[in-house]
């Protein structure tokens, strides 16, 4: 097995996500980070370095994330952990337990008997371990490939439909350009996975009916917009947008 572990911003893990499944079948996310499984793709893509450098590649419209490699998932996600907090990878046995979300509800009770690390728990008689700290055990086993790794893995959906939450009311359509270019950032990331070009797009608005002194309204707003052929181009998209939302008027505040 071979894991890489990366920490998107969370606007942007769905489209992360969707962009990881180019080069592996296997990709969940857990918690804060988004995780790879790569040991079968990493040869037709080849091999590891060159693998991460195009899961992390510059040129996407994604932000550049931390990331951290390891032959499990939980150890990729501890050492990711590690990176964030600015300090170095850790050998297995060292990590300290604070990176292992299984010995969040333990951690006081396990530093009374003088245990701070991975390697000090599993040095502790199984059975009692697993009588006092409940799932920990198992997490360590998944962890140190013991026990395989299960989870609901990440597909592609047929469909794309997303939304974004407005940083705050907005009262005048052009302020919506800023969540609209997010969710073509994503677009772009979904058609690509696809192989396939937009030829409409519908944006869609919430309006904030309480401040519209009473009057009866439709609770959304939206536009859709066309262009003459299936495209993967954001920017003339963005322009498209642009106008179309220029010359929109918000019935009410959009939240």
């Amino acid at each position: 097995m071979q894991w890489i572990a990366t920490l998107p911003p969370e606007h942007q893990r769905t489209a992360w996500g969707w962009h990881a499944l180019q080069f592996t079948p296997r990709v969940v996310q857990v918690e804060e980070a988004l995780l790879l499984e790569v040991a079968a793709s990493q040869r037709l893509w080849g091999g590891r370095k060159r693998l991460l450098q195009l899961v992390l590649k510059p040129n996407q419209p994604l932000a550049l994330v931390k990331h951290a490699q390891a032959a499990t998932s939980l150890i990729a996600l501890a050492q990711l952990r590690l990176a964030c907090q600015g300090r170095p990878p850790t050998p297995v046995d060292a990590l300290p337990l604070t990176t292992l979300s299984a010995a969040s509800p333990h951690l006081s009770i396990l530093a009374r008997i003088g245990c701070k690390t991975w390697g000090q728990v599993r040095s502790l008689p199984r059975a009692g371990v697993a009588r006092r700290f409940v799932g920990l055990l198992d997490a360590l086993d998944a962890a140190y490939g013991d026990k395989p790794d299960v989870y609901p893995w990440l597909t592609l959906p047929d469909v794309f439909d997303q939304q974004h939450e407005l940083p705050g009311l907005a009262s005048s359509a052009p302020e919506l350009l800023w969540v609209a270019q997010r969710l073509l950032d994503a677009l772009q990331v979904w058609l690509a996975a696809r192989q396939r070009g937009g030829l409409a797009i519908e944006l869609q608005w919430t309006l904030d009916l309480k401040r519209h002194n009473g009057v009866v309204l439709p609770p959304h707003q939206q536009i859709t917009v066309r262009t003459a052929q299936p495209t993967q181009d954001m920017a003339h998209l963005v322009r498209l947008v642009s106008e179309h939302l220029n010359r929109a008027t918000l019935a009410a505040p959009a939240n």
